[in-house]
């Protein structure tokens, strides 16, 4: 079966120099038949000004989901793009990730019922990722590993997820001893499967909330699937100060109880008590 509607949900949150520079990825996908859902945590006109920017260049079908600015409510805005989809299919990604030019199209081929995919990412480095231009993510250039290295990215192994060859990739997919989970960065699944778990746990603050939900996914018989090294995109550098931890403690103290309990259901998701 492969997805009939294909949505990509990018957060963001007062990021707008980012988020211009990741809606410049999707608008050089080759696959263009896809909607992009902007779930906004709040952010000020500055945001709103990239976004409306894309929207009257008319390359991309954008659905701006935005809430008022109560601190980190990533949970909450998730929910509510989820909630007004009528896609099929949902890539999760942020406002901080320029996507390969096959992003869409790698997500579509591989997305099988029963499974989520746990796709990759290379981190770069702050002047890395300052110096990435309009130009430099048409051309799809940034995604070269040679053009990295001269630009500045330290030399990795990590890197190897950006090579070209196929069954190379596959291999690499096949023995990698990470598990695939659910990357707030680079995942995706059937919208019905997401409503079936009610969505994300609104108790949940930064740092884990996103393998909370991957672990419900689990528990609701989906099985992930380790793409890591079949679709990536590159993570933009930047401060987060949300992180802190005092909310880590607690988001670890919710997923032990999802993997004690079995559970796959949000009591404060989607849907309300």
């Amino acid at each position: 079966m492969t997805p009939q509607k294909m949505g990509v949900v990018i957060t963001t949150y007062n990021q707008p120099k980012w988020l211009k520079n990741v809606l410049f990825g999707y608008e050089a996908q080759r696959h263009n038949h896809f909607t992009v859902i902007i779930a906004d945590d709040g952010s000020g006109q500055p945001t709103r000004d990239v976004i409306e920017f894309f929207q009257a260049r008319g390359k991309l079908n954008i659905q701006h989901v935005w809430h008022e600015d109560k601190g980190f409510q990533k949970c909450q805005i998730l929910n509510k793009a989820i909630a007004q989809t009528d896609c099929d299919y949902l890539i999760f990604t942020d406002g901080d990730c320029i996507p390969e030019p096959d992003f869409i199209s790698i997500h579509q081929s591989l997305a099988q019922p029963g499974y989520f995919l746990s796709g990759g990412y290379v981190k770069l480095t702050t002047p890395v990722s300052e110096k990435i231009t309009e130009a430099d993510i048409a051309s799809g250039i940034i995604f070269n590993i040679d053009w990295l290295k001269k630009a500045g990215q330290p030399a990795s192994h990590k890197l190897w997820k950006l090579l070209k060859n196929k069954t190379l990739k596959a291999l690499l997919n096949a023995v990698t001893p990470t598990k695939a989970t659910w990357n707030g960065m680079n995942s995706s699944t059937w919208t019905s499967d997401i409503k079936a778990c009610n969505g994300f746990n609104e108790d949940m603050q930064y740092g884990g909330l996103d393998r909370e939900l991957g672990e419900r996914l689990y528990n609701h018989g989906l099985k992930g699937k380790q793409v890591r090294y079949s679709v990536n995109c590159l993570h933009l550098d930047h401060p987060r100060a949300y992180d802190n931890p005092e909310t880590w403690k607690k988001n670890y103290a919710i997923r032990n109880e999802v993997k004690r309990t079995g559970r796959f259901w949000a009591e404060n998701g989607i849907k309300k008590p």
